[in-house]
């Protein structure tokens, strides 16, 4: 049993170091920015002026669209559509693009909701005092509500991060040689499937434990000033 193990961890840990961990980092960061994007657009109400308002809209009801288009089918279908039925549409694209851009389009509908409920959150009061002191809704948004708004969010977004590193799993359906994907291929090999899925999760268990000591970090972090103020 050890030998297989000493034998399979290298093969193991360079699959997560190459695929697992960029796919989930790129795709986070994509996903959050798109995300940011898809909250401001559902959060911010347009002007009057009709030159402004029709087209913004529009773009809260492609926003909604893509939010619930994106949290009402699994994630493995839009994998699958991406990386298999594109291609029927003349779109090929490679197993890591498709999976990026699954997995961000996926996690941007689910994050936007957390980052609009943040700004959601803060009080109206907030924005009152902001006007009279003659601030912009822009220098209000910047400068009061996102900063509180991005410590509110900061928890359900830490797990979201948390939860994309083990959906990276998912992208061994789409033939990326991630982790998950070598441990199949060894699996054929030795023929131990408990001791090779069993190691499997074990690294993803030591990553998401990293993770989530890196997330209580910034959390302490972001809430020392609201600690010492209510102090």
């Amino acid at each position: 049993m050890w030998h297989i193990i000493i034998t399979s961890l290298p093969e193991m840990i360079s699959a997560m170091l190459q695929y697992t961990i960029p796919l989930a980092i790129i795709s986070f960061i994509l996903g959050l920015i798109l995300a940011v994007l898809t909250a401001l657009i559902k959060f911010i109400q347009p002007s009057e002026n009709k030159l402004v308002k029709y087209p913004w809209l529009v773009l809260r009801a492609i926003a909604d669209f893509y939010v619930w288009l994106f949290r009402s089918t699994p994630l493995l279908v839009q994998l699958f559509i991406i990386f298999f039925g594109l291609p029927s549409a003349g779109v090929e694209l490679s197993p890591f693009i498709a999976a990026v851009i699954g997995f961000s389009l996926n996690t941007g509908a689910y994050a936007s909701e957390t980052i609009r409920s943040a700004l959601m959150s803060v009080p109206q009061d907030q924005w009152d005092a902001a006007f009279t002191l003659n601030f912009t809704t822009k220098q209000t948004l910047m400068k009061i509500v996102l900063p509180q708004a991005v410590r509110i969010a900061l928890p359900p977004l830490s797990n979201s991060f948390i939860g994309l590193v083990k959906d990276t799993s998912l992208a061994s359906s789409i033939t990326i040689l991630e982790m998950f994907q070598v441990s199949q291929q060894i699996t054929a090999k030795n023929y131990q499937p408990l001791l090779m899925y069993s190691l499997a999760a074990f690294l993803y268990a030591v990553v998401c434990t990293l993770l989530t000591f890196l997330q209580h970090y910034l959390e302490r972090r972001t809430s020392r000033y609201v600690k010492g103020s209510e102090a």
